[in-house]
């Protein structure tokens, strides 16, 4: 404040110019007053011990104390015999249980009773012999012995080399071409037919497996059969491939006609001498094998015919194109296997190619199936009846096409086991009378 030209500050009076010099550094005091004490505020603030730090440092000081209270003196580990000590002394042990001889029985009079320490002595010595005997006994089994052939397993072994199950299937396919064909049902015939069809087969497939040795022994699917396990001699497998086509061709030819012990002869020849090397070199073994597949039937209708006719062609096409889904299903979950086996099969080297051709031939079974009656085989009932099963199995083959995996090629395969049957049994039923009238107005005789 100034009055008559005084300055008046502080509750003192300060004349001339050092009151006006007092009164300018107390009002530039009031100016900056508050921004050092703001600053001056934050400075100590940032010096000053949070909640959060004393949390921090209560933390690190229980964490040091349990580190402390857990570092005690642990007990040092007792020692271990090393394996190669305890393999060494396992050794001498077993040195010394063979070095071991049996103790002679002390020879007793017979007039005296044995007392209690020489019955002692009998009962040790018979423990020592009776454990050395067994040691014997292990170190003989395993030894390399030889394999006996016992008569009593004889025919399950030859039952295996000649793929039972398969020569099973040869003979019904052919069974049903006898019967599909046309003229009156021949009895004798047909025995000859069945037994030389299926000694004609139990040949081709001893011969096979005669081939297929060092292969089948790299398949976890063909290991267990007799020449790889050697069960029985190659040379009494060719001995015995020998005395069943050697008769089988002998009645399909004089019992039945020259022309289907042609086909038998052709058959084994196929299988053995075509489809069995292809296997290792190409993908064709499949088709080769697929007409392997298509002979029997039609064996069956020119041994109850003598000819060759539409409907045995008809009957050779049905099997054919069966084949495919049923093996390429098969062979799409043994693709490892056959791979591991050293087999060039369409499943290992053409996946695409093999659900395709799968699923193709499973269309032309409709086909087939309608061309029955046009060809006088069967009525016209049988394309209808035989469509549902056909169509489901083309289902399950575009499945197979879609998917391409093992669960969908299962059940194409488990499919065309139960769908050939149903399919020849359906032919059957509805087979052409032989009075009925043929395509072309003729009645068939």
């Amino acid at each position: 404040m100034v009055t008559g030209g005084k300055v008046i500050s502080s509750g003192r009076l300060s004349p001339g110019w050092v009151g006006g010099c007092v009164w300018y550094l107390e009002g530039r005091a009031m100016q900056e007053s508050p921004r050092e004490f703001m600053r001056l505020f934050r400075s100590v603030r940032k010096q000053w011990m949070t909640f959060q730090h004393f949390t921090f440092l209560r933390r690190m000081y229980v964490t040091q104390l349990n580190r402390s209270l857990n570092q005690q003196v642990k007990r040092k580990p007792e020692p271990t015999v090393s394996p190669f000590l305890e393999r060494s002394s396992l050794a001498q042990a077993k040195a010394e249980t063979c070095a071991m001889r049996p103790l002679p029985p002390p020879h007793l009079p017979l007039s005296r009773k044995p007392n209690d320490k020489e019955l002692l002595e009998l009962e040790s010595a018979s423990v020592i012999e009776g454990s050395l005997d067994v040691g014997r006994e292990t170190k003989d089994e395993k030894q390399w012995k030889e394999m006996k052939l016992h008569l009593d397993d004889l025919p399950g072994i030859l039952a295996r080399l000649s793929k039972i199950k398969l020569t099973a299937l040869v003979v019904s396919t052919t069974s049903a071409g006898f019967a599909l064909a046309p003229g009156p049902f021949d009895l004798p015939c047909f025995l000859l037919t069945f037994v030389g069809t299926g000694l004609a087969s139990c040949a081709a497939n001893s011969i096979n497996q005669f081939f297929e040795v060092p292969f089948d022994s790299n398949m976890n699917r063909t290991k267990n059969r007799p020449l790889v396990r050697g069960q029985i001699s190659p040379l009494l497998a060719v001995s015995f491939a020998t005395c069943c086509a050697v008769p089988g061709v002998a009645l399909l030819t004089w019992g039945v006609n020259p022309l289907t012990g042609a086909l038998g002869v052709f058959n084994i020849f196929l299988y053995t001498c075509c489809y069995t090397p292809l296997k290792k070199i190409s993908i064709a073994n499949t088709w080769v094998g697929a007409v392997v597949g298509a002979i029997p039937p039609v064996m069956g209708w020119t041994a109850a015919t003598g000819s060759l006719d539409a409907g045995a062609f008809l009957l050779g096409g049905i099997l054919y194109s069966w084949q495919f889904p049923h093996f390429n299903a098969l062979s799409w979950g043994l693709r490892e296997d056959y791979s591991r086996g050293g087999y060039c099969m369409m499943s290992v080297t053409h996946p695409a190619l093999c659900r395709r051709v799968a699923l193709r031939h499973c269309l032309a079974l409709i086909g087939l199936s309608a061309a029955a009656p046009v060809l006088d085989v069967t009525t016209w009932t049988f394309p209808a009846i035989s469509l549902p099963i056909n169509l489901y199995i083309s289902y399950l083959g575009f499945r197979f096409y879609v998917d391409a995996d093992r669960k969908s090629s299962r059940k194409l395969f488990f499919c065309s086991l139960w769908h050939l049957p149903l399919f020849l049994l359906l032919m059957l039923t509805c087979k052409r009378p032989p009075g009925a009238t043929c395509a072309g107005g003729e009645p068939r005789g």
